[in-house]
């Protein structure tokens, strides 16, 4: 069994949570002292009030979008995907961005993203004069068909 480190740096933090047996991500929440509302088309940095550790250097942490703000609201992390690394030790956050029409309020406790804990190659890069062949060769986007 793996194992997630987490320090609380604020008394209200909630610690990360999966919410069922066979959910892939744990939820994280907002930790602020006030509600923070996020106009359509504008971005702001929630905090979570807490930082972590990695079990080692061979994983990342994934901070991805709810489904349900990202569908009912059109709330979702800024960056897509926030990668947190193996030797971070500040505090999380996450950047929301409101691609909604409406203003969006974020309310303390609130789950804001979920978070995936994966493994990572770490390959040694090489360069070299040629790469292999394959069907596909160059053909970028369209190029296998709708």
């Amino acid at each position: 069994m793996s194992l997630l480190k987490i320090k609380r740096l604020h008394p209200q933090a909630r610690l990360p949570q999966r919410q069922t047996q066979g959910s892939a991500g744990h939820d994280i929440c907002a930790c602020l002292e006030q509600p923070v509302t996020i106009p359509p088309g504008q971005t702001e940095k929630i905090p979570t009030g807490f930082a972590m550790e990695l079990e080692d250097s061979a994983t990342v942490a994934l901070i991805v979008a709810r489904s349900s703000l990202g569908t009912k609201y059109g709330v979702t992390p800024a960056n897509n995907v926030g990668v947190i690394d193996s030797d971070y030790r500040g505090e999380v956050s996450v950047v929301l961005r409101n691609a909604g029409s409406q203003p969006f309020t974020v309310n303390p406790g609130d789950r804001i993203a979920q978070m995936l804990i994966v493994p990572v190659l770490l390959p040694q890069v090489q360069e070299v004069q040629e790469l292999s062949q394959t069907q596909r060769g160059a053909g970028g986007f369209g190029s296998t068909g709708r």
